[in-house]
């Protein structure tokens, strides 16, 4: 199967890395984002099959980037992808229209996760 994904995060090194991860797949990143608002935008213009998304970003967070995206297009799978361990993250997550949370801390489990996402079917990680 190949993966159109966005990538959508403030940090060139995680971007670097997402890219290296994707294309380990074979999947294509058809585009990149350092911020929320053009996330969006690029959600528009580009029609990804998957979005990976960072949670805290400069203008809007990745939640809400989530929700505008969601907005436009509830059936593209959306991956947020977090150094940021916040208690309680789960329930926003889910009312945003994220998919699955998978922690900068566990990189390995990003794949699967994509997999996972996009074949529909559960994963730990995959919020319940």
């Amino acid at each position: 199967m190949n993966l159109r994904i966005l990538i959508v995060d403030d940090s060139e090194t995680t971007r670097r890395i997402l890219r290296a991860i994707v294309h380990s797949h074979e999947w294509t990143v058809c585009g990149e984002a350092e911020d929320g608002s053009s996330g969006v935008a690029q959600f528009v213009e580009l029609k990804p099959d998957l979005v990976l998304i960072d949670l805290a970003m400069p203008d809007i967070n990745g939640l809400e980037t989530a929700k505008r995206m969601s907005a436009l297009n509830p059936e593209v799978p959306l991956v947020l992808f977090t150094i940021l361990d916040m208690p309680g993250l789960a329930e926003p997550a889910r009312m945003a229209g994220i998919s699955a949370v998978v922690s900068k801390a566990q990189a390995w489990d990003l794949l699967s996760t994509i997999e996972s996402v996009v074949a529909g079917s559960s994963r730990p990680n995959q919020l319940q």
